[in-house]
C-alpha cells in the first residue's frame, strides 16, 4: 500500500506533528508513506516529504484571496505542481488534513481526486470542509441548511475580504466539489465525537461516510510525567500552586477564541490566593498582575511536558475547539484540566480528571479551579491517559480505514 498525506505544515504545529506521527507510524506497517505540504521551512531529511509551494507564492495568494473574497481558490501553479506530484507518486490513498494555508486550490484538488477516482481520506481538524469557509462556526448554523451560508455576519473577519461577501459562493463551490466523489472512494474523519455529530448535520458532508479518530500524541517518550522539581522552585519559589495555560498566542481581547482575556481576569480575581499563573505561548505586551508568569513560545516538546508536569492544573479558556491537544498532553503528564465547555474538549477529556463550566462564567471557573487545586493530583491520571491518547491507536485506526477503502 502507498499512502500520501497532504497538509499545510509538516512536523510543526499540532497538525504537522500529527502528520509526522502517521508518516513514521506507517513505516512500521511496511506501508510506503509520502507527505506533501505547503508552508514553513523545507524538510530535506526525508525524500518522501516534499514542499510544493514557496512562502512568497503563498503570501501572494493570500493577498489575492482578500481581493476576490474566495479563501480556497487561486494557487494555480502550486496546485498544478501538487497534482503532478500525486501522479508521480501514484498513491493508493490520498489523506488530506488542514489544507487551508493558501498553498493549494482546495476545490480543484478535490475535483481532481474525485474525477480520477482516487481513494481519499479527509481528517477534519477544523470546520471549513463543511462550512465552506469558517474554521469555527461558533453559534452560526447556516452551514446546516441546504441553502448554505448567506449574508455572513463575520465575512470580513473570517475571510478578510476587502470588497465583497463571497461566503455563499465558497459554500457552493465546496459542495459541488464533494458531490463529484463516489461515496465508496471517500471517508470523512473527525478528530472528536463532537465534530462528527456536526459533520452528520451538515449539508455538504452529512450524506458521506464518516467516522471518528482521536488525535494521538507521543505518550511513551514525550508527554508523560517527568521530574519537574527544579522548574517548580523557579516558577513558584514560595510554594504557590501553579495554574498552566498553553496557547499558540496569548491575546487578551474578549472576542479572541483562545480566551486569554479570561486567564487575565481570573488571575486578577485570585491575586490574594497563593497561586501562580504560567502562560506558555507568544504573548502580547500587556499590563498583568504579578501572579502571572509569561514563558513565551516553547518549541521543545520535552520542555513543554515538564511545564505540564509542574502544574497543579491546566486551564482551558477557548470558546471553541474541535479537539484539544492541550487537554490530551496535560492529562498524559498527570495534570488535571479545568476550563470552559468548548465543544470537543469536554467530550475527549478524561471526565473524572477534568472539569468544564459554561463558557464565559468566571465565577464558576474560579470555583472549579479552587476545588481542583484543593483536591490535588491523582497518580492514576497519567496511566489512564497514556492508554487513551497514545499515537499508536491513531495510526492503527487510520491503517484500518485505508484498508477498508481499498
Amino acid at each position: 500500500m502507498k499512502v500520501l498525506q497532504i497538509n499545510c505544515v509538516f512536523q510543526n504545529g499540532s497538525t504537522g506533528k500529527i502528520v509526522c506521527d502517521i508518516h513514521n507510524g506507517l513505516h512500521k506497517y511496511n506501508i510506503d508513506s509520502y507527505v506533501l505540504y505547503g508552508r514553513g521551512t523545507r524538510f530535506d531529511k526525508d525524500k518522501h516529504v516534499q514542499k510544493v509551494c514557496s512562502e512568497t507564492y503563498s503570501k501572494l495568494n493570500n493577498v489575492m484571496s482578500r481581493c476576490t473574497g474566495i479563501m480556497y481558490g487561486g494557487c494555480y501553479f502550486s496546485t498544478k505542481k501538487m497534482i503532478t506530484k500525486i501522479r508521480e507518486i501514484d498513491p493508493d490513498i490520498v489523506h488530506l488534513h488542514c489544507i487551508n494555508g493558501y498553498f493549494v486550490n482546495i476545490y480543484k484538488l478535490l475535483e481532481w481526486l474525485a474525477q480520477n477516482r482516487i481513494k481519499t481520506v479527509i481528517t477534519q481538524h477544523a470546520e471549513f470542509f463543511y462550512t465552506g469557509g469558517c474554521g469555527y462556526a461558533f453559534e452560526c448554523n447556516k452551514w446546516k441548511s441546504s441553502q448554505g451560508c448567506t449574508e455572513c455576519p463575520r465575512w470580513k473577519t473570517e475571510t478578510r475580504s476587502i470588497f465583497k461577501d463571497n461566503t455563499h459562493l465558497m459554500w457552493e463551490r465546496m459542495k459541488e466539489a464533494f458531490e463529484k466523489f463516489d461515496d465508496n472512494n471517500l471517508m470523512i474523519v473527525s478528530v472528536s465525537p463532537w465534530l462528527d455529530i456536526r459533520t452528520a448535520q451538515s449539508a455538504i458532508l452529512g450524506n458521506k461516510q464518516h467516522t471518528v479518530v482521536l488525535n494521538g500524541i507521543n505518550t511513551k517518550n514525550v508527554f508523560r510525567r517527568c521530574d519537574s522539581r527544579e522548574l517548580r522552585k523557579k516558577l513558584a519559589p514560595k510554594g504557590e500552586k501553579i495554574i498552566l495555560h498553553v496557547t499558540p498566542n496569548f491575546v487578551t481581547t474578549p472576542e479572541h477564541n483562545k480566551g486569554g482575556y479570561f486567564v487575565l481576569e481570573l488571575a486578577k480575581k485570585m491575586q490574594n490566593s497563593s497561586v501562580k499563573f504560567v502562560v506558555v505561548g507568544n504573548a502580547e505586551k500587556i499590563e498583568a498582575p504579578d501572579n502571572i508568569v509569561f514563558i513565551g513560545k516553547v518549541d521543545d516538546q520535552h520542555k513543554l511536558a515538564e511545564y505540564y508536569s509542574t502544574a497543579d492544573i491546566t486551564l482551558l479558556t477557548s470558546k471553541r475547539e474541535t479537539y484539544s491537544m492541550v487537554c490530551a498532553e496535560s492529562l498524559s503528564c498527570g495534570t488535571p484540566v479545568v476550563g470552559f465547555k468548548a465543544g470537543a474538549p469536554e467530550k475527549i477529556a478524561l471526565s473524572e480528571y477534568s472539569t468544564f463550566v459554561e463558557y464565559g462564567d468566571l465565577d464558576k471557573l474560579q470555583k472549579a479551579v479552587e476545588k481542583n487545586l484543593k483536591n490535588g493530583k491523582d497518580n492514576e491520571i497519567e496511566m489512564i491517559a497514556r492508554k487513551y491518547y497514545d499515537r499508536r491507536h491513531m495510526v492503527d485506526a487510520y491503517v484500518n480505514i485505508y484498508q477498508s477503502l481499498i
